[in-house]
């Protein structure tokens, strides 16, 4: 291509001549480029001072329409390399594994190529009337203004925190004194139970079945004194349930007979989740906090996570951070708001939830084609396996540099089959090589299950 220079960056000039005289913004003209093959996956799109200085376009105006396009996944930012065309979307697997020790399978980290650009939303959100206004607020206008259509009750009060982490922390925190007891779902995220021990609480597990925790294993916590309930209703972790609403009612009926006990709901997916999970709010408003957590979707620099619920706990839990006195950057939050709001990201969104269900199901058929006992929750990011010694698959797969979770860690007590804990979100967008994974994790379950004598 004669627009193409020695670097394979196209020229603003050329780029301009294609685009002149169009009504569409500028995003929308060269996504029209690339789908006609104007443009091709590889093509290096001109800097964005370059094109800046070769038209009338201000610097922010283009990184607003790049940040769009990645967003909609015609091209990728790369640190070094410019703005490149990308492949379109169904047409190659986004990336393959050479070496899985390069890939973390143990703490559910999201997939960064699938979460939206930041750029628009950052940008949005500093023509604010208060920003840098002297002051405190615990949610500004418009992110109230966004998320409160989409809460699944009415909330008496609304607050931020930093990540979904934090937010649990100063909920659970502001809900149980040290050295109390609290009833927790199981199994839980990476983490949740070291923080709770942190925080001096002993953990009671609330186990469940296909529909989500059992009242019957809750009304027991209560009755051991438990004075709050850490409730996961998206079940992202679930070895094999989904919570239902009809289940939700008979936990809200459990909780009526225990009316001191709080519930902290955590949404810790956020818009990852395919529907709006059931809620605890809908039937004890002014006992529940709801905290949705919007990292794993649009990225950790987002930092900005949503309690909605009970005034009095919410107050408590502000009351809890920074003795009062700290607050969320209005410009993360608005940024969040615009996120939400935005088509793109959640048109980016939607695609990450269908990619990590795909590898979900991908890697749990393969580990089944191959007699190994795996299981996952319907809306789950993460495939169980059953082994016979934890810590002996855990060895031998850390062998082979594959990196897995300890299923031991997400649950309170030992449970009657022990288990590894495999994120989906890590995984290619390749069932060959998820094959390959299943054949090193079935020799793995196969080596913990023997025994040597010398």
């Amino acid at each position: 291509m004669s627009a193409v220079l020695e670097s394979e960056t196209i020229a603003p000039e050329w780029l301009l001549e294609r685009i002149d005289g169009r009504t569409t913004e500028l995003a929308d003209a060269v996504a029209d480029l690339i789908r006609s093959g104007e443009l091709s996956p590889g093509d290096r799109l001109p800097t964005v001072r370059a094109l800046a200085k070769a038209t009338h376009l201000s610097v922010g105006a283009i990184v607003t329409a790049w940040g769009r396009l990645q967003e909609q996944g015609f091209v990728q930012t790369r640190r070094r390399g410019g703005t490149v065309v990308l492949p379109p979307l169904d047409s190659v697997p986004e990336r393959g594994i050479p070496d899985w020790r390069g890939v973390d399978l143990a703490q559910n980290a999201p997939d960064l190529a699938l979460q939206p650009s930041l750029s628009d939303a950052l940008l949005s959100s500093l023509d604010a009337e208060t920003l840098n206004v002297f002051g405190r607020e615990l949610m500004t206008e418009r992110l109230r203004n966004a998320v409160a259509p989409g809460w699944p009750f009415e909330p008496e009060a609304w607050a931020t925190a930093g990540g979904g982490t934090e937010a649990l922390l100063l909920a659970v925190e502001a809900a149980a004194p040290p050295g109390s007891r609290v009833a927790v779902d199981e199994p839980l995220g990476p983490g949740v139970l070291d923080t709770l021990r942190d925080l001096g609480l002993d953990a009671v597990g609330v186990g469940a079945d296909r529909d989500g925790p059992r009242p019957d294993a809750l009304d027991e916590a209560l009755t051991a004194g438990a004075v709050a309930f850490v409730f996961q209703p998206g079940a992202p972790f679930a070895v094999d349930h989904a919570v239902s609403a009809r289940r939700t009612r008979e936990l809200a009926d459990v909780l009526r007979r225990h009316p001191a006990v709080w519930v902290v709901e955590d949404d810790s997916i956020g818009p990852l989740e395919p529907e709006q999970p059931p809620s605890l709010g809908c039937e004890l408003p002014q006992r529940v906090v709801r905290i949705r957590s919007y990292c794993k979707a649009y990225g950790i620099d987002v930092r900005t996570s949503v309690l909605g619920g009970s005034r009095e706990l919410i107050e408590k839990a502000m009351k809890v951070r920074s003795h009062g006195v700290g607050s969320n950057s209005r410009i993360l939050q608005n940024a969040l708001a615009h996120l939400i709001g935005s088509a793109d990201a959640e048109h980016a969104v939607t695609a990450a939830h269908e990619r990590y269900a795909a590898r979900r199901t991908t890697l749990l058929e393969a580990l089944i084609d191959r007699g190994i006992e795996a299981f996952a929750g319907p809306h789950s990011l993460v495939v169980w396996v059953t082994v016979s010694d934890e810590t002996a698959a855990l060895v031998a797969l850390a062998r082979q540099g594959i990196s897995v979770g300890a299923g031991s860690r997400s649950f309170v007590r030992s449970t009657a089959r022990q288990l590894l804990r495999l994120s989906a979100t890590q995984l290619p967008d390749d069932a060959e090589l998820i094959g390959q994974l299943a054949d090193v994790v079935a020799a793995a379950v196969a080596e913990s299950s023997r025994e040597f004598f010398d």
